[in-house]
């Protein structure tokens, strides 16, 4: 011990935990980076930072510059209690960006709602520039226009700002939460549809008004907002949109309903002059969404996904479509279609020569350079990020040689990065939050399935994991099912059970992506054959290895992943304890049950869902299962979670005995959706799978969560 140290200081020290993931409040404290904009001189980086406040009992969210170049540390340039997020740089390098924090220049609001903020180019605090009792959700920008557009909603009968607010008004004075629909869908995720319907703004000067006081040179013109799409009733519900450079048009995807409560994506431009509308992509079987629009507002890259069939997965596609002229379906041209990759498209190069996209590959999302410009290499895929990372938010500099990008790994969480795009280097930025210490290390493991394909994981090892002291194994199977385990996650974190001592298995079976079509095909349709034999087969590879114990094994998973544990457990006992999050239970019930039928209803027929359903093998259940769901979650109704939990205790081999005790758990919250949203809520959860994993894992008693009350 040093011996300048008190005793009072050693004992903290002695206190602290060795890694953020050995305690849980370290582990909710931890920054969380998201979302990158870039100035049009490429001077200025923004980017949102969530933090903990100081009850622990949220997130707040603020603006923080980074500096390009890598030479000056992060600086926070927004502060309040309420948070600000959603940067966009104006053509002027103004900042505009959203927040419910108070208006200092009015009475503060019972009830604020998010404003549209601009933080002047020059410096100065940021003020607020438009306000609407509906509140603004999303900013745009046109790069090279001083123009600047809006996503807000409305009630669908309002006729203009002033009654929308009247109405709302009425809604809420006389505590009216009914809505009355005509339409499919009604949920999403976690959102009730409607009354209020999100329309596209322009953001434009106001009519100058006589306030009867001397104005001064910092007197700011009033704003207004022109609706741009008044009669799109719910078809802008989730629509991805972008802006041209020159500020004259948007460009949006529209959901079309369609008979049998079915529906699909269709590309519209919105002409911002006029309002007028024109949809220019509308295929039977097709589903489309804008990308980036090129430096010189010629081309729009388009990513296509055609609608599945119970025999056809669904396929992903990168096109151009020439937007010179009045563009359609005639002037859609396919892109790199031979690369078998679903290619996310997120900036293209300033002379237009190239498209960055990414994309899941092989655990990784890295960034690829797609070829535009004309020739033989037109459509070429060249990968210029070389690490095993997963890559977001893609930028790209002025002069064409770097981007900027979020980056993060199974060894880190998302963090600023610069690319040098002609050597491929990636160099960290001076970050406002620093990579969180870890303990033990990461692997890239894999098997071959029966049929010969190769079937990847990552496996974390705690420390000290070896022959002599092998650590029990837990098997975590990935949600979507389309996707794939490559980017850090909050939710599911490794790091926090390889901390208490677990060995964890993330693999990606039959379904995922990054592995080409044909990986997905070969489980589409079958989930319980080729996506649990493929789970199965890298479970029986890694248990071999001499610093695994084969006897102490679990199964996690939550979603699809939370469908493929229930059905685990019906078919094998193998596992000593099944954690199964917000699952599927009875396919047939969640079919027409979930927000997104229309979806669901087409990948599987009657009989293929039964053939699949997990809730059929209730009475073969004899390994205990911890059963986790929320109450608001709309893509896997609660129905799911109280069914599985009935039949459980009713059906299975470890039904309730003689008085009514029972080894299967029901986590449940009443507030939370598909996601556990709220630190606390996170801290319970973890902390409840910690206490049923050591019981029936380890074979050990641990403190169940004060919180819960028990």
């Amino acid at each position: 011990m040093n011996q300048h140290m008190s005793t009072e200081d050693a004992a903290i020290l002695r206190e602290q935990p060795a890694t953020p993931f050995h305690d849980l409040d370290h582990y909710l404290a931890i920054p969380r980076v998201s979302g990158l904009a870039l100035s049009p001189d490429g001077r200025r980086l923004v980017t949102t930072v969530a933090t903990l406040n100081s009850k622990g009992t949220e997130y707040g969210t603020a603006l923080w510059e980074l500096d390009p170049a890598g030479e000056k540390q992060a600086r926070r340039i927004t502060r309040s209690a309420k948070g600000e997020a959603g940067a966009a740089f104006a053509a002027n390098g103004d900042v505009y960006f959203t927040s419910a924090r108070p208006d200092p220049d009015k009475e503060a609001d019972s009830d604020p709602v998010s404003a549209l903020w601009v933080l002047p180019a020059d410096g100065g605090e940021a003020r607020v520039v438009l306000s609407r009792p509906g509140g603004v959700d999303k900013v745009m920008a046109a790069r090279d226009a001083n123009a600047a557009f809006v996503t807000a909603s409305v009630l669908a009968g309002s006729s203009d700002e002033e009654d929308d607010a009247e109405r709302r008004k009425s809604r809420k004075d006389n505590k009216v939460a009914a809505i009355l629909h005509s339409e499919y869908p009604v949920r999403y995720w976690d959102a009730d549809l409607g009354p209020a319907q999100p329309r596209l703004f322009a953001v434009e000067p106001g009519p100058e008004q006589e306030t009867g006081k001397p104005a001064t040179v910092d007197s700011a013109a009033p704003l207004t907002l022109r609706n741009l799409t008044p009669q799109a009733g719910s078809r802008l519900c989730e629509a991805i949109s972008v802006v041209s450079p020159d500020g004259k048009t948007i460009y949006t995807s529209l959901v079309k309903p369609l008979p049998k409560a079915d529906l699909r994506s269709v590309l519209a431009a919105v002409d911002v002059a006029t309002g007028t509308l024109r949809v220019l992509l509308d295929e039977e079987g097709m589903n489309y969404f804008p990308g980036p629009v090129s430096p010189d507002g010629s081309t729009l890259a388009v990513v296509s996904e055609s609608d599945t069939t119970p025999q056809q997965a669904p396929q992903v596609k990168l096109h151009l479509l020439d937007v010179s002229g009045e563009a359609g379906r005639e002037d859609l041209q396919p892109l790199a279609h031979g690369w078998d990759r679903w290619a996310h498209p997120e900036a293209w190069l300033p002379d237009g020569s190239a498209l960055l996209v990414t994309a899941d590959d092989d655990g990784a999302s890295p960034v690829f350079a797609v070829t535009v410009a004309a020739g033989a290499a037109r459509g070429s895929v060249t990968r210029v990020t070389p690490d095993a990372a997963a890559y977001t938010d893609v930028v790209v500099s002025p002069d064409g040689r770097s981007a900027y990008a979020l980056r993060s790994s199974y060894e880190f969480p998302a963090e600023p990065v610069r690319i040098d795009l002609a050597a491929g280097d990636v160099t960290r930025l001076p970050s406002p939050a620093e990579r969180p210490q870890t303990e033990g290390s990461l692997e890239r493991v894999e098997t071959t399935a029966a049929d010969g394909t190769r079937v990847p994981a990552y496996l974390a090892l705690p420390a000290g994991a070896s022959a002599e002291s092998p650590a029990p194994l837990l098997l975590w199977i990935h949600g979507g099912p389309l996707g794939s385990w490559n980017a850090w996650t909050w939710r599911w974190n490794p790091w926090l059970l390889t901390a208490r001592g677990y060995a964890v298995l993330l693999p990606d079976p039959a379904l995922s992506t990054g592995y080409g079509q044909g990986y997905i095909q070969r489980g589409w349709g079958g989930w319980g054959k080729a996506p649990y034999t493929d789970l199965m087969a890298i479970t029986d590879s890694v248990v071999q290895r001499p610093d695994i114990d084969d006897s102490r094994t679990a199964a996690m998973g939550g979603s699809f992943g939370g469908y493929m544990a229930n059905w685990v457990a019906g078919q094998t006992d193998r596992f000593k304890a099944i954690v199964t999050h917000a699952s599927l239970w009875a396919l047939d019930q969640f079919g027409p049950t979930t927000d997104a039928s229309q979806y669901w209803l087409k990948e599987m027929t009657a009989e293929m869902a039964l053939e699949n359903s997990p809730h059929l093998h209730v009475e073969k259940i004899r390994t205990p299962m911890l059963v986790i769901h929320g109450d608001k979650d709309y893509r896997v109704p609660i129905g799911e979670g109280l069914r599985l939990w009935y039949e459980l205790l009713s059906k299975s081999q470890l039904a309730t005995d003689d008085n009514g005790q029972t080894s299967h758990r029901f986590l449940f919250y009443p507030d939370e959706n598909h996601w556990i949203l709220q630190p606390q809520h996170a801290k319970v959860w973890y902390g409840v799978v910690e206490h049923f994993l050591a019981r029936n894992v380890l074979g050990r008693d641990i403190e169940l969560p004060a919180d819960l009350g028990l």
